[in-house]
This record gives structure tokens, sequence and C-alpha cells, in this order.
């Protein structure tokens, strides 16, 4: 899976963190990669774990709570 975190309001605003790794959708606990960013997140790193809230089966919609680590590059 590739995904991009987009940061639309806040101190965050205008950068984004890109997500890369294997989601195995019926493991509980799915843990991926931060492979980097943009703006405030430029060269991070780090680590996603996800968790399914609710799989859809009454709502028909389903929920994921991402919870992400993140190391930023140092600034100058």
């Amino acid at each position: 899976m590739n995904m991009n975190f987009v940061f639309t309001a806040g101190d965050y605003k205008g950068s984004s963190l890109t997500i890369y790794g294997r989601n195995e959708v019926l493991s509980a606990v799915r843990e991926m990669s931060v492979v980097g960013g943009a703006g405030k997140f430029r060269m991070a790193r780090g680590y996603v774990e996800a968790r399914t809230v609710d799989s859809g089966n009454t709502s028909s919609e389903t929920v994921v709570e991402y919870t992400v680590y993140v190391k930023m590059a140092a600034t100058a």
C-alpha cells in the first residue's frame, strides 16, 4: 500500500507524509513505513500502526485508525 497523508490545517498545513508497506487487512495491527514527506516533513522517517476500528459490517464503511511515529530531519 502506498498513501500520502496531507495536512490542510494547523502547524503542518501544506505538508505531507508518505507511507509505504504491506497492509494485511485481516491482522489486528499492521505496521507500515514512513518513507518521507514534504514541507515540514521533508526527509521524515518512522512507522505507522494501522488498526481497523469498524470493518463495515453494520455501516458498510470501513474505519481505520492510524497511529504515526515520525522522526523529522534536523533543520539548519
